[in-house]
């Protein structure tokens, strides 16, 4: 099996360097400003330049035809080991663990989506026990709402614990650290191509402003949601922070993981309905560490498994149900999924759904048991997929968790 990493942008300096666009190539990375100024890209019509930017924003702007340009000419210098590159492989191919890795994209709005269908249901029957576990509009449209974009943090930082309102045991407001912080295994979508404002982009033409997909974790304090979500919906319990993979994957590469979603009953309104399959098949996976640090040893744990293609709405009917009303995209959006879980319990995207909101704790290797996360806890999302003999590897997402600040008096 061909086990080469797929193609996956990033930011990231290393020694004196500034920050520069780097394609991941196993362990290495591979550096695009020094290959462009030893012009293996000026036939393309590529100005090195643009790969010695602090975000991806600007080659992304480039458009498609040069993302498709410039995989394939990596591809070529990256072929039996690096070969074309012999007399400058050291200059342009920088070991990972000499690396630091940022944000990669400059994020100017966040949406956050409602699209696992079996999360949705999860949590519709925790909190409205007897009644109908979806709300009615959820099989009619993406159900979404925005986020926050300046929160949003690279692979790696630490997520500080959120203060906040929550309801005490007499039924009266309280203020302090959450007590049932949780992880949400999501995938997100960065917007490759700008729409005008007024203008809607149809479900057809959806794909082609996503330029990529990366592992997303949007950290949730549910007892601060709980409290504050109605009628208005998500805020303090979501905007403290949301964890982003260093690496995006463009979309074009995850072609041979392509597959047909659910069957969508009742059919969605003719602008959400697409003529090709626009679901991907990737394995995803929840890993919990319990120890001081991360690695694998006894406190670390896989606590789910599931894949994307259990998602109910498409990439494709998320950005043309944002965009119908005439909402303008911009390059660096993102587009998150919400949480994907599966059918059964060991494929819940949450602690949530994975300890019954608290009633059923997860029991650990190591003799410890979680409902919800404690400090010093960390987590890492993880995602690939196989297809044809050959496996594409999505980057990782970690966070840990330290203490809250004292409550303000």
């Amino acid at each position: 099996m061909d086990v080469r990493a797929t193609l996956m942008y990033g930011i990231f300096n290393y020694d004196i360097a500034d920050r520069r666009v780097g394609y991941k190539h196993a362990n290495h990375i591979l550096d695009l400003e020094a290959v462009g100024l030893s012009g293996y890209f000026s036939d393309l019509g590529i100005d090195a330049r643009v790969f010695a930017r602090p975000v991806l924003n600007d080659f992304i702007a480039l458009g498609k035809p040069a993302w498709l340009a410039v995989g394939n000419r990596i591809r070529q210098l990256l072929a039996n080991d690096a070969a074309a590159l012999t007399d400058i492989r050291e200059q342009v191919l920088i070991p990972e663990s000499q690396a630091t890795l940022y944000l990669p994209v400059r994020i100017g709005n966040y949406t956050d989506f409602y699209a696992g269908i079996h999360h949705a249901e999860n949590v519709g029957r925790m909190f409205r026990p007897g009644g109908d576990a979806l709300l009615p509009n959820y099989r009619h449209m993406p159900v979404a709402y925005h986020g926050r974009a300046s929160s949003i943090v690279v692979s790696g930082t630490f997520i500080r614990r959120p203060n906040g309102q929550t309801l005490g045991a007499d039924a009266q407001p309280m203020f302090g650290p959450s007590k049932t912080l949780d992880v949400e295994l999501e995938l997100g979508l960065i917007i490759g191509k700008e729409n005008p404002l007024g203008e809607p982009v149809s479900v057809a033409d959806a794909e082609d402003h996503v330029f990529g997909l990366t592992l997303f974790n949007d950290w949730s304090a549910r007892d601060i949601q709980r409290w504050e979500y109605q009628p208005l919906g998500p805020f303090l319990g979501k905007n403290f922070g949301s964890s982003m993979s260093a690496w995006v994957v463009p979309l074009h590469d995850l072609e041979p993981f392509r597959v047909a979603g659910p069957v969508q009953q009742p059919a969605p309104l003719p602008y959400l309905q697409a003529a090709q399959a626009g679901h991907f098949d990737l394995e995803l996976e929840i890993v919990l560490h319990t120890g001081s640090d991360r690695g694998d040893g006894p406190g670390d744990v896989i606590i789910s498994r599931t894949n994307a293609r259990e998602l109910y709405w498409s990439f494709a009917q998320m950005v043309a149900h944002h965009t119908v009303n005439g909402c303008n995209l911009q390059i660096g959006d993102v587009l998150a999924t919400g949480t994907i879980s599966g059918s059964t319990p060991g494929s819940y995207g949450s602690l949530l759904e994975l300890s019954e909101n608290g009633t059923r704790p997860l029991y650990l290797p190591n003799g410890d048991t979680r409902t919800f996360l404690n400090d010093g806890d960390a987590v890492t999302l993880r995602g690939w997929g196989v297809a044809n003999e050959r496996r594409v590897d999505l980057g990782d997402v970690h966070g840990k968790i330290i203490p809250a600040l004292q409550p303000i008096k």
